[in-house]
């Protein structure tokens, strides 16, 4: 979800998104960029933060692994397609327009602009099909899908919801659906590409079509009361279950049962007796009469559960995800709060919140630090100068988060905190870091490296280190 499409007030978080198996989160904000582990309700594991990619209004994860691919609002016609654990790019692609969003999958990395859609061979990044002159989509709206097929789907219309389905494999049109009679909101597909779900700008219909022949699958009742604006659709991995998201306090689950079998619930409601027979009469009757918009409100399910949030007229974004074989709800809101609901898939009801973390606090750079240290004195210069006698007696502590394995600590991902010392005598001066109870040296390299991810350090007791400067 881009939160800087022109038009949007300027947030701190800049853009939030799940990786494609909603394993990890991706989070941007004006001071960089951090990707996050989906493991574990209770705490949010840092899988990487960068603070190099000023304003990423686009983050984009590959499943789990290292690729990422990013857009700035500095540069926003640019991706960089990036390797986070090495801390290096890869390449990077500059178009002629300003990049809306990117999607990816196994096969193909999706560039979307406003009229224009570029798909890059996942394996060497170039180029190999341009769909150009679709309609004008500001939004940037378009959705890959990523497990047995890989179809891209993109807005047909601006002035109502046709929606086109494109085959990047073969490299072929696939499919044009009249989804909706007003322009689309928000469509996703499910895992296996086997079905696609629409909402329209009206949101109160939610449509969920079969691919690639185009059929309608499901038509499922948002709400009559009051018109919304979806914000994001999903599905459970099981293809059972869609969420659909939007800028009220509610967030909407159905169960997507064919009316074949329909739910036990569903049986409640029409009992086996006169009184229900007559209500079955009247509405089938009354069917026969109204316009066919009318008749299909009979026919719409309504939510199989619902994620209560506290505050309404934000846009959100909501995943699916089991932990440890427990199926959650993750709510994303625009004002940087990550909610994770419990879900029971048989009952549905009322989900409960069970876990919240802030995720746009989490990429704030040290506010002391202005700019990568140097091997000049460790010296305030509000206060006198001392000796240098009294200088090398003064050691510092900074906490820094460095691997287990301290010979390729730079890339490796499992974390722990240690401690970071440092010291210097007059215009000279040696740092290191203690590991265990091992202390070692810090080459001037990685420390001007590392040193604008050093939090805030306390004066300790002196530490021993050898006569000898940084290299």
């Amino acid at each position: 979800m881009n939160l800087a499409i022109a038009g949007a007030e300027p947030k701190k978080m800049m853009c939030v998104g799940f990786n494609q198996d909603n394993t990890s989160l991706s989070v941007g904000t004006v001071n960089g960029y951090q990707l996050f582990s989906l493991t574990s309700k209770d705490q949010l594991e840092t899988l990487h933060t960068n603070f190099t990619e000023k304003e990423a209004c686009i983050v984009s994860r590959l499943f789990s692994s290292s690729l990422v691919a990013v857009v700035t609002l500095s540069s926003p016609r640019k991706v960089k397609i990036c390797h986070f654990k090495k801390e290096s790019e890869i390449c990077n692609y500059s178009f002629s327009d300003t990049i809306l969003s990117v999607k990816l999958n196994r096969q193909r990395l999706v560039v979307c602009l406003e009229e224009n859609l570029y798909i890059h061979n996942i394996k060497d990044m170039k180029v190999i099909h341009t769909i150009r002159g679709t309609s004008p989509n500001p939004l940037g709206l378009c959705d890959l899908s990523y497990q047995e097929r890989s179809y891209l789907a993109y807005p047909g219309s601006s002035q109502d919801g046709t929606l086109q389905i494109f085959d990047t494999e073969a490299l072929k049109p696939v499919v044009v659906i009249a989804a909706h009679d007003n322009p689309l909101a928000a469509f996703s597909f499910n895992p296996n590409g086997s079905m696609i779900a629409t909402a329209s700008e009206k949101g109160t219909v939610i449509r969920v079509y079969s691919v690639p022949d185009g059929a309608r699958l499901f038509d499922l009742r948002r709400g009559l009361k009051r018109c919304v604006s979806i914000s994001s659709l999903a599905f459970s991995s099981d293809s059972l279950h869609l969420g659909a998201s939007s800028n009220t306090e509610t967030v909407h689950i159905f169960k997507l049962e064919t009316q074949a079998q329909p739910s036990s619930a569903h049986k409640e409601e029409t009992p086996n007796t006169w009184t229900g027979y007559l209500t079955s009469a009247m509405k089938s009757s009354a069917a026969a009469y109204l316009p066919s918009p009318v008749t299909d409100m009979f026919s719409q399910d309504r939510a199989f559960a619902t994620c209560r949030l506290e505050a309404s007229g934000m846009r959100t974004l909501c995943a699916f995800s089991s932990i440890r074989d427990v199926p959650y709800v993750f709510v994303v809101t625009e004002d940087g709060q990550l909610h994770i609901f419990t879900l029971d898939p048989l009952k549905g009801g009322e989900c409960v919140e069970v876990a919240r973390h802030r995720i746009d606090e989490f990429v704030q750079p040290p506010a002391h630090v202005s700019s990568p240290p140097t091997d000049r004195p460790l010296t305030s210069p509000s206060r006198k100068q001392d000796s240098p006698a009294q200088i090398q007696n003064r050691t510092m502590t900074l906490k820094l988060v460095v691997p287990q394995q301290t010979s390729n600590w730079m890339t490796t991902p499992n974390f722990h905190q240690c401690e970071l010392l440092m010291s210097s005598a007059g215009k000279t001066g040696t740092a290191g870091y203690r590991h265990g109870n091992k202390p070692h040296m810090l080459n001037k390299k990685i420390y001007q490296k590392l040193g604008h991810r050093f939090l805030p350090a306390c004066v300790t007791q002196p530490v021993r280190w050898p006569e000898k400067t940084m290299q």
